[in-house]
């Protein structure tokens, strides 16, 4: 049963792959174009700088998701 619906194992699977599937796309896409704007950040701030503090926030439409991730990037010297 999957959220109140009663489906096949087969059913199910397929689902479950088609979530995964979507989900992988979308974290791909997430990680590309995050470092591509980090990178072009960290280019932009002065020299001497470094590290970056930097935070991340999912949230859903919808739903009352709200993931934080927060850390730091250490910079090339």
């Amino acid at each position: 049963m999957l959220n109140g619906i009663s489906i096949t194992k087969r059913e199910s699977n397929r689902s479950s792959e088609n979530f995964n599937m979507s989900m992988c796309k979308f974290f791909k896409q997430v990680g590309v174009t995050s470092q591509q704007q980090l990178e072009k950040t960290a280019r932009q701030l002065p020299g001497k700088t470094k590290s970056m503090d930097v935070k991340m926030i999912l949230t859903a439409k919808g739903t009352d998701l709200e993931h934080v991730v927060e850390g730091t990037i250490e910079l090339d010297e």
